[in-house]
């Protein structure tokens, strides 16, 4: 199977500063990647690199024929005395159809709210309407920038949840940047551990042992395996056979 989008030997340099070194990444269809790494080490440059908004210094980004992409970001500003309303924003800059406004609200679970005001919205509801914004462009891959940030465990729990209900019911890829490692361990196919280069990569439970990821976010992480491993041992036992656990010399 081709993946939906790949990296070979990405390299990116912000002037003299090398942010992303040698990076190697594909994402396969119907899969959801989680990466993490600390603050710094080139999380969203790579997605900015994938979304084509950073230009590569060396290695190449390979997208399937026709990849339509979905983006999520981190956070969005509107001038909050704008008179602007959830079915106005998402029917911006091109005219969209009220029934996919409502489909779109709905897979994001909030099937309501097309009259209300954004400036109204609370910070969960907000990051859902960007997450409906994404869905409208009918993407074969989804990429979300630490779109929980700001929403407490509870809060991105139920995100996530959300995030896995819209790839079972679109068969899209999601490819996400999050800081929250409990929640992520739960939510995601696969895991990237990122520090300007692929430090380690495989199944949550194979990153969450590997030295590399523990000397990057310490012991406490065993919490997180802990998670996947009520979550997920039921169905994930055949895949991690097939898992690599690379780590790179630091």
């Amino acid at each position: 199977m081709s993946p939906l989008i790949e990296t070979k030997g990405l390299t990116v340099r912000y002037g003299r500063t090398i942010v992303l070194d040698d990076v190697d990444l594909r994402i396969d269809r119907d899969e959801i990647v989680t990466i993490v790494g600390p603050n710094g080490s080139g999380k969203s440059t790579l997605l900015r690199a994938l979304l084509g908004g950073v230009r590569a210094a060396g290695g190449q980004i390979l997208r399937a024929p026709g990849l339509r992409l979905g983006y999520v970001p981190q956070r969005l500003s509107l001038d909050p005395t704008l008179p602007l309303t959830v079915a106005r924003f998402l029917g911006l800059p091109r005219r969209v159809r009220s029934g996919d406004i409502h489909a779109a609200l709905e897979a994001a679970g909030l099937a309501d709210v097309a009259s209300r005001q954004m400036a109204d919205l609370s910070g969960g509801q907000f990051q859902r309407v960007l997450l409906a914004r994404a869905i409208l462009e009918d993407p074969d891959l989804l990429i979300l920038d630490e779109a929980t940030a700001g929403l407490d465990q509870r809060g991105a729990a139920a995100f996530y949840r959300r995030i896995e209900e819209v790839r079972a019911a679109t068969g899209c890829a999601v490819l996400m940047v999050s800081h929250d490692l409990h929640v992520v361990m739960s939510a995601s196919d696969r895991v990237i551990c990122l520090n300007g280069h692929v430090c380690c990569e495989g199944t949550p439970e194979v990153v969450a042992e590997a030295p590399v990821y523990r000397a990057l976010f310490g012991e406490g992480t065993q919490g997180a395996l802990a998670l996947y491993r009520h979550r997920h041992d039921h169905r994930h036992d055949h895949d991690t056979s097939h898992t690599r656990a690379a780590e790179a010399a630091q």
